[in-house]
């Protein structure tokens, strides 16, 4: 059976949960319960399988991301910036979907929810991170 959340939807829950997880503190699976009674719809395979997935890469996906991002280090970079970060650099390391689609799923975010900087700093370091993992020089 399809789910009723489409993937973009799916992805930017986990984005908000992975956000709220980094500032909070607060366990995932309490999280995905708060979003639940709000009606979000946190429980979601797609939505669970990256979050679980970017939680157990994190480390990895940090400090992929801090190689990328010239002149920053992913501990500096704004949290909601930072999970951005970690979901797109998870779906180019994972080929969940066409790199393009994951560059362009992560700017999108970045321009609904962050700074005038922040898509043109998304799209830089994924792209970045996208040449690596192609192979070209970054």
């Amino acid at each position: 059976m399809e789910s009723a959340v489409s993937r973009r939807q799916a992805r930017r829950q986990a984005v908000i949960l992975l956000y709220q997880q980094d500032v909070t503190g607060l366990p995932v699976p309490e999280l995905v319960e708060n979003a639940l009674r709000a009606g979000e719809h946190a429980d979601d395979p797609f939505t669970r399988e990256v979050v679980d997935g970017v939680e157990g890469d994190r480390a990895d996906l940090d400090a992929r991301i801090t190689a990328a991002a010239t002149g920053w280090s992913a501990d500096r970079i704004a949290p909601l910036e930072r999970n951005i970060l970690r979901v797109g650099a998870w779906e180019i390391a994972h080929d969940h979907v066409p790199v393009p689609v994951a560059i362009d799923e992560a700017v999108e975010m970045a321009k609904k929810w962050c700074g005038s900087d922040a898509p043109g700093f998304v799209n830089g370091v994924l792209g970045r991170l996208a040449r690596e993992a192609s192979g070209e020089a970054a």
